[in-house]
C-alpha cells in the first residue's frame, strides 16, 4: 500500500469550489488505479510553539488547513498513473496549467508519498 499525502491552505470562501475539484479529481484518479481519498475540512488546528500545519503552507488571514491523501496499491502504481493523470483531458477541467484558476495557491502545497508502517480498523 502507498499513500500521497497533501496539506495545503484554502480560503475559507472557497471551500465549496474546493470540494468540487476533489470530486473532479476523484472521477480521474480511480480510473487510474486510486483506492481511495480523502479530504478533511479544518475544524481544530492548533497553533504549535515550533512549527504547524499553517506555517507549513503559510496560511493566510481567513484560509483553512485541508489535510488529504490518496491510497494506491503501490508506489509503482500511483507512478505509473500519475503522468496518465496529468495528460487525462479531464484535467483541462480544472483550468490553466500553472494552477491559478485552482481554488487554492498550488505553491503552498506540501506533499509527499509514504508506505504505512502501521494501520489499524476498528
Amino acid at each position: 500500500m502507498y499513500v500521497n499525502g497533501f496539506v495545503l491552505a484554502v480560503p475559507e470562501s472557497k471551500k465549496t469550489a474546493y470540494k468540487e475539484v476533489a470530486e473532479k479529481f476523484w472521477l480521474i484518479a480511480k480510473d487510474y488505479g486510486a483506492k481511495s481519498q480523502v479530504e478533511c475540512w479544518e475544524v481544530d488546528v492548533p497553533d504549535g510553539k515550533t512549527t504547524d500545519f499553517r506555517r507549513a503552507v503559510k496560511c493566510e488571514e481567513g484560509e483553512k488547513i485541508v489535510f488529504s491523501w490518496v491510497i494506491w496499491d503501490s508506489k509503482q502504481a500511483a507512478d505509473t498513473s500519475h503522468d496518465k493523470m496529468m495528460a487525462d483531458p479531464r484535467m483541462a477541467e480544472f483550468g490553466n496549467p500553472d494552477g491559478s484558476d485552482m481554488p487554492f495557491d498550488g505553491k503552498r502545497l506540501i506533499y509527499g508519498g509514504f508506505e504505512p508502517i502501521v494501520w489499524k480498523d476498528a
